[in-house]
């Protein structure tokens, strides 16, 4: 071929696709088999708790696991974040290597915010999804409890299996 019909092959084939790489940007998926209620009650399971009556935290460490649903999410170090009358859970902060487990699926990432009240999880850090043989990569995973989706950022990878 010439370099006349070359460059216009490029730049057809770079057209077609940018779909695919713009969505290696940002992956929307579900994430979970059952919807989360965020008001149920949140069952906490740790070695240790410190409180700081002043700023309205307590801090569980050791082998932390908390459980609320069907949802469970495991790490070194909780913070939680109480609201201003300290009745109600307005978030909790997981930190030092977390895994969320929700259904059949898993991820896992260096730390975890999760937003009590909106459903919402945020994950970041080396995050990795698993969901049966299937497995996503990426720097942040944002995990909407109420209708079971995640959206997967920064550096977003995976391996397809095919179905021989």
């Amino acid at each position: 071929m010439t370099k006349t019909l070359l460059r216009p092959l490029a730049a057809a084939l770079c057209l077609a696709l940018l779909p695919v790489i713009a969505a290696a940007q940002g992956a929307e998926i579900a994430f979970g088999n059952v919807e989360q209620d965020p008001s149920q009650p949140v069952e906490v399971t740790a070695e240790s708790l410190s409180v700081d009556q002043d700023d309205g935290t307590a801090i569980f460490t050791g082998d932390v696991l908390i459980v609320q649903g069907e949802m469970r999410l495991a790490a070194p170090k909780v913070e939680v974040f109480y609201d201003e009358a300290g009745n109600r859970i307005q978030r909790l902060k997981a930190s030092g290597g977390v895994t969320l487990v929700s259904g059949d699926d898993a991820a896992e990432a260096a730390n975890a915010d999760y937003s009590v009240e909106s459903g919402t999880i945020f994950m970041q850090g080396d995050v990795l999804l698993m969901q049966g043989q299937s497995t996503l990569t990426a720097d942040r995973m944002t995990v909407d409890t109420r209708d079971g989706t995640a959206r997967m950022e920064g550096r977003v990878r995976t391996v397809l299996q095919s179905n021989d």
